[in-house]
């Protein structure tokens, strides 16, 4: 296969040539290599993915062995394509090629994965001599640490993925990532909140448990009575405190989120979807999750990826993407996954030591204002997914997956979200969390200077201040209306100590 780009004649390799010569039905790589006619390397994004070019020099050929070679040199372990690739493959040819060179790098990495995917071993001994190798590169993508991680004794690798067969998930270092790691958040919240009192502090985290409440519900359109979000705040405040990632921990949250009529006993049984009604048997299908059959088998396997990570120490975005991501698109539950999601990207941060203690960072309310985005997150996903699915749905909205499905949700690559969430987080933590606070103190500030000219009762003079903030030091016409007892002289004398006090705050912060 050979496609035009921009008047280049361009030839596939490494991953996209196994694809398509072997007709693998996996998602399309998030990173895509070609030659191109230049004398030079570049890479571009481009719908969500990353395309990489290479002068001919680098061609691979036309044979597996040389475009496997060149997708571990340059493109790093894909574990859906491999799962998929090595089946097809004639077992006397993946043993010679493994003869040429057994202690070679990618030798050894074919070795390993062959007999890690099929549970069937090679005509080979163990390997006794060479330095033992990691098969994930920690300089292009996130594995575990090296000195944790376990040894392969045969071939002498140092298995540091983030998972294993049943689930293992992929993040490779970005730009976008690196740079949220490098960028000394943590240290720069910590130094905010001591710069304010200790009573301020906890009154912003009251109000930031039930912010973060309320916007989690209205990402999923719903509006959140009294006695749910209290439940959910009381559910906030548990994050990072247990385990969460098995069965009976998942439903017992599930069981505390939604109505107790739809509590679940245990992960479905049946097909979900994520979808809208278009009118009367007219479902536009968004997602499909995996099949009931295949759940518990990934269900484990995402629990034991979100342990190994967690145990490992490894950084909080990335253990929040694996659990809070990777647990979305499993979707286990009928309903109540959308804010288990972000319950578990919670709990990462707070048990990762990434928030500070007795807060939460309002994320909810980043994601549903930049909406957009957070759904662009989750469709980097689910719709290069539903290109492979075939369905049918019945009249009374049930429906029915054909064929084998769970390849596709073994081994996501999660770099976008893991992108995303950096961003979302980032924001929460510069913006959104510091303006509550700079909020609340100037709140304090203007309330004192209000009960220090007139004594009125509380909550008149708090929706005073709330009121003259709002409107940037001045009352409207007819929210005046609402202090008849006060005098024309009065209302402008309180105005002008709450400006005042907001004019000096603004000015102060334009200097820092």
């Amino acid at each position: 296969m050979r496609v035009f780009l921009r008047g280049f004649r361009l030839k596939p390799v490494g991953y996209t040539w196994l694809i398509k010569e072997y007709g693998l039905e996996v998602l399309e790589p998030a990173l895509r290599s070609y030659l191109h006619e230049r004398s030079d390397r570049r890479s571009l994004k481009r719908d969500g993915h990353v395309e990489a070019y290479y002068p001919k020099s680098y061609d691979p050929g036309e044979l597996w062995t040389g475009n496997l070679t060149f997708a571990f040199k340059y493109e790093g372990i894909n574990p859906e394509a491999l799962a998929a690739l090595l089946p097809k493959l004639a077992f006397s040819d993946v043993e010679a090629f493994v003869l040429v060179s057994p202690t070679g790098k990618y030798a050894r990495l074919v070795w390993f994965f062959y007999e890690f995917f099929l549970d069937r071993e090679l005509g080979l001994k163990d390997l006794d001599r060479g330095n033992y190798i990691p098969i994930l590169d920690e300089e292009r993508e996130f594995a575990l640490p090296e000195a944790l991680a376990p040894r392969s004794k045969r071939q002498r690798l140092i298995v540091n993925l983030l998972g294993d067969k049943a689930y293992c998930p992929r993040i490779r270092k970005t730009k976008t990532i690196l740079e949220f790691g490098a960028s000394g958040i943590v240290a720069s919240v910590r130094a905010l909140i001591a710069s304010y009192p200790e009573s301020l502090i906890e009154r912003a985290s009251r109000y930031l448990y039930a912010k973060e409440t309320k916007s989690s519900f209205e990402i999923e359109r719903e509006k959140a009575d009294n006695r749910r979000v209290s439940g959910f705040v009381e559910l906030l405040r548990r994050a990072g405190q247990t385990d969460p990632y098995g069965e009976s921990e998942l439903t017992v949250l599930q069981n505390a989120i939604v109505e107790k009529r739809y509590a679940a006993t245990t992960y479905r049984t049946t097909q979900n979807y994520v979808g809208e009604s278009l009118g009367p048997a007219r479902e536009l299908v968004h997602y499909i999750p995996p099949k009931p059959s295949a759940l518990r088998s990934l269900m484990d396997g995402w629990a034991m990826s979100c342990r190994l990570i967690r145990l490992n120490g490894m950084e909080a975005l990335i253990l929040a993407t694996v659990a809070g991501f990777g647990f979305v698109f499993l979707h286990p539950f009928d309903d109540g996954n959308g804010r288990i999601h972000r319950f578990l990207i919670h709990d990462a941060l707070i048990s990762s030591g990434f928030t500070p203690e007795g807060m939460i960072f309002p994320v909810s309310a980043v994601m549903l204002r930049r909406i957009k985005e957070y759904d662009a997150a989750l469709e980097a996903y689910s719709a290069p997914c539903m290109k492979h699915l075939r369905y049918a749905l019945d009249e009374w909205g049930a429906m029915t997956v054909e064929g084998e499905t769970s390849g596709f949700y073994r081994y996501p690559d999660l770099t976008s979200q893991t992108e995303a969430l950096a961003s979302f987080i980032r924001e929460t933590a510069e913006t959104e969390f510091s303006a509550e606070l700079e909020y609340l103190a100037l709140f304090d500030e203007a309330r004192e200077a209000v009960r220090s000219i007139l004594d009125m009762p509380d909550r008149k003079l708090e929706l005073f201040v709330r009121l003259c903030i709002q409107g940037k030091g001045r009352l409207s016409t007819a929210k005046r209306e609402l202090f008849p007892e006060l005098s024309d002289i009065e209302l402008a004398s309180l105005e002008s100590a709450v400006f005042s006090i907001m004019a000096r705050r603004d000015s102060t912060k334009k200097q820092e």
